[in-house]
């Protein structure tokens, strides 16, 4: 029977028993391994959402932090420059002259070290001891200065005295302490874009919620008062042709800004980057918000005369303000969270936030019509920064007033507190830099070295063709002219770099000396790539 049956059996199994137990073997082996790769893609899926839900949440719900901290924080970048003036001036009274040696390497490093290095320590491990490293900085500076001078009065110049020093003419191409204004917003905006992601930078800095004064919320509103001040407005252009073919040309120029909106918009998408959708909702992103404020306030100014541009801000403030507190749209730009029933809803906080920007705009562009207006004397100068300051002096007395009686700053809805705290802080930062610029001017003059960039020069009185080709050649290697021959590219470079970090590095576990680390290499590339294009005398024109 045993026979009969395992012949039976081996008639219907040709293969035999034991293949068929191994091809059912195979066949569970092959779907166990299908399940487990189905099971690791899940996870790996699970695993990057949760990630990027934790960046997500690492940037939300803040609050920001003082007034204070944060005006404090615009005398850093003044000592910074002093202290790099006063180095070049001791070099070139040790050495009797200057550039340094290997002028392409020294120099790019000289202002790496002395310009960056300092913003990207107190934005992180010295955030806590911020006050104390300006006040060692200032003193070491202070005796420094001091130095020179001392050195140099002995020998009895008459020229010295502050009296005459007042006196002199200033020559320049560029009002120096307005390109370092509009350059170090531009650092300090690609500083803090990575530097929010990793834990080593402290929440208080970060963009606020909804109510609130966080460091990068200043960078934003600084960052389109810095483009006003430069406008062909600002700087008396006169319209040639009609009205409607400017506005059409203006219409054009921002082609650029709408191209890499759509790819920062694309690249989100694609790539699952982790984005803080309260910030300008959905589909916006800050490249739309400077393309519409320029279209708009180019219409404006082809309609108003540019010296009213202070008059234009404060109404479509004060009437933005006044229609937040009379209608619902503040509560339906907060609370409204139906994003998915239209495109307004998706994108409420970039559409109507450019209300306020566009008055940061105009309120740019009155400050760039007055620091445009021809002066040769010191005296003059000193002037124009101490009403720089009193204007300064005057909107934050102005905020106080708002944020007592009408509400809090808030950059999410750009509302009129906003507006008043991002002009008076970057006047008070422009006023810091412009009293820099004056102490490396009385250092040039005391020194008789006239060869520190990006500063004012006094007027010869003859031309000397060795000493102007040896200043620009130390402009010529200059990280602050490198950086401002090319804002916009390197503003594109940072975002980019940003989000190419923050695909290879795990910010929010990185340790705080691997975090400063990362950010120092991330900076060294985004100047290294600016300064060898200025070396090489690129323009990178987008139109």
């Amino acid at each position: 029977m045993s026979s009969l049956f395992t012949a039976g059996f081996q008639c219907r199994h040709p293969s035999g028993l034991g293949s068929g137990l191994r091809l059912t073997v195979d066949r569970y082996a092959v779907k166990q391994v299908i399940v487990n790769l189905h099971f690791r893609r899940l996870t790996d899926k699970f695993v990057a959402m949760s990630q990027r839900d934790l960046k997500e949440a690492f940037i939300s719900n803040l609050n920001g932090t003082s007034l204070q901290e944060v005006a404090l924080g615009s005398f850093l970048t003044p000592l910074c420059l002093i202290s790099r003036g006063l180095i070049l001036t001791l070099y070139h009274q040790a050495k009797g002259t200057l550039p340094l040696p290997l002028p392409m390497i020294s120099h790019l490093l000289l202002d790496f070290c002395v310009l960056i290095l300092p913003l990207v320590l107190s934005c992180t491990v010295l955030s806590s001891v911020l006050h104390q490293v300006i006040l060692s900085l200032a003193f070491v500076s202070a005796c420094v200065f001091c130095y020179i001078y001392r050195v140099n009065s002995s020998a009895q110049h008459p020229q010295n005295t502050v009296s005459t020093f007042l006196q002199s003419h200033v020559q320049f191409n560029q009002v120096p302490f307005v390109t370092i204004f509009r350059v170090f917003v531009n650092v300090k905006t690609a500083i803090s874009i990575l530097a929010v992601d990793f834990s080593v930078f402290p929440r208080r800095y970060a963009k606020t919620e909804t109510y609130g004064t966080g460091v990068m919320d200043f960078g934003v509103g600084a960052y389109v008062f810095a483009n006003a001040l430069v406008c062909p407005e600002a700087r008396g252009r006169n319209i040639s042709g009609s009205k409607m073919n400017h506005i059409a040309k203006q219409l054009l120029s921002v082609w650029p800004l709408v191209v890499l909106g759509m790819g920062r918009l694309v690249s989100l998408k694609m790539s699952g980057y982790h984005e803080h959708v309260s910030e300008y909702g959905v589909h916006w992103n800050f490249f739309f918000t400077l393309a519409i404020v320029r279209v708009v306030a180019s219409v404006l100014l082809a309609i108003l005369p540019a010296c009213q541009s202070w008059v234009i801000a404060l109404l479509i403030s004060g009437f933005y303000q006044f229609t937040l507190e009379t209608s619902g749209l503040k509560a339906f730009i907060i609370h409204n969270n139906d994003r998915e029933k239209d495109y307004l809803h998706a994108n409420k906080e970039g559409i109507f936030s450019v209300v306020g920007y566009v008055a940061i705009y105009m309120a740019g562009v009155q400050v760039g019509l007055y620091v445009m207006q021809p002066r040769s004397h010191v005296r003059q100068w000193l002037k124009a920064l101490f009403n720089l300051f009193l204007g300064s002096f005057v909107l934050y007395s102005a905020l106080y007033i708002c944020q007592t009686l009408v509400e809090p700053v808030s950059r999410r809805i750009a509302n009129l507190p906003f507006c008043l705290w991002s002009v008076a802080q970057s006047l008070f930062f422009m006023s810091c830099l412009g009293i820099a610029d004056m102490v490396l001017l009385f250092s040039k003059r005391t020194s008789g070295c006239h060869f520190v960039p990006s500063s004012w020069n006094l007027c010869k009185k003859q031309s000397d063709s060795v000493s102007d080709k040896k200043t620009g050649e130390i402009e010529r290697h200059c990280l602050v002219q490198a950086v401002s021959r090319n804002q916009l590219l390197f503003f594109l470079l940072a975002n980019v770099m940003t989000g190419l970090t923050n695909s290879i590095v795990d910010t929010l576990s990185c340790s705080s000396s691997f975090s400063v680390c990362v950010l120092l290499l991330y900076m060294f590339t985004n100047c290294f790539v600016i300064h060898v294009l200025h070396l090489c005398g690129i323009t990178v024109k987008f139109w």
